[in-house]
């Protein structure tokens, strides 16, 4: 009896965590018939999940009726856990004065699996285009200038192809630039590894770029990448060149602050 309340209480523990992490991808909350859509699990499971977090204060309600979101307890617990990443202490000089030069929006992501996670962000300073984007969001690596840089540079030769295979369901046209086909990922990637930076050209949003660098480490391997959004517009305007030049400036400087220790080629 004692080991099935143990089974049943760290079943409990994982679906509570789960619910977390979706309502992390619905800042203005998410009703509770999609959540349990979500989960797989059925309504009154999560209702009573739902309970038990808002209890503890890591969720609340929204102004629509049978909607949740994370509070700010999340937040909190999130802070914490960045602040204990040296990375950050390591990265921000250099990202705060990419974000002076360029006046746009800064990124900063660290590779978590499958995914790319958003550890630091600098809101635009001159330019108008302030994106959704958030620290803590979760990056899908197929349509998004840094997550594309982190399969491009994964040492596992086979791991494209298992990616695309095991996250079918969440590769998606988003925009009539967003890549979905594995054949053209794969020469889109052989170029990334040629010319050192990736694009999200308007893959997630029509109108939005991204220019992306590899932050490499003291064994050539890259777990953090500089990024920075801007409009097709200001792209334009400003010229690739130029920016690209800031952007590879900022991510070799962290990566010599990482043991980095070879020029990376321009």
């Amino acid at each position: 009896m004692q080991n099935e309340a143990k089974n049943t209480g760290n079943q409990s523990l994982i679906r509570g965590l789960k619910l977390l992490e979706l309502l992390s991808d619905y800042p203005n909350g998410c009703p509770l018939a999609k959540l349990a859509e979500l989960a797989e699990l059925n309504k009154s499971t999560v209702h009573r999940l739902l309970q038990g977090l808002q209890a503890e204060g890591y969720i609340k309600q929204t102004n629509t009726q049978g909607s949740y979101r994370l509070t700010t307890k999340c937040l909190n617990l999130g802070q914490k856990t960045l602040s204990s990443f040296n990375i950050i202490h390591i990265a921000s000089p250099y990202l705060e004065q990419l974000n002076l030069t360029l006046g746009e929006t800064v990124n900063f992501s660290k590779r978590e699996d499958d995914h790319a996670i958003m550890i630091y962000k600098l809101e635009p300073t001159t330019g108008m285009l302030k994106t959704r984007a958030y620290i803590g969001q979760y990056l899908q690596l197929y349509c998004s200038a840094m997550g594309k840089l982190y399969l491009a540079y994964e040492n596992n030769s086979n791991y494209v192809a298992n990616y695309w295979q095991s996250h079918q369901k969440n590769i998606q046209q988003l925009t009539k630039n967003t890549i979905t086909d594995l054949h053209l990922m794969q020469q889109e990637l052989a170029e990334i590894r040629q010319i050192q930076f990736a694009m999200d050209k308007e893959e997630n949003e029509l109108g939005v770029v991204c220019v992306a660098c590899p932050v490499f480490d003291a064994f050539n391997k890259v777990e953090y990448a500089v990024s920075i959004s801007t409009s097709i517009y200001r792209l334009k305007k400003m010229g690739i060149d130029f920016l690209l030049s800031e952007i590879r400036k900022t991510a070799l400087l962290i990566s010599k602050e990482l043991g980095f220790m070879e020029e990376i080629p321009v």
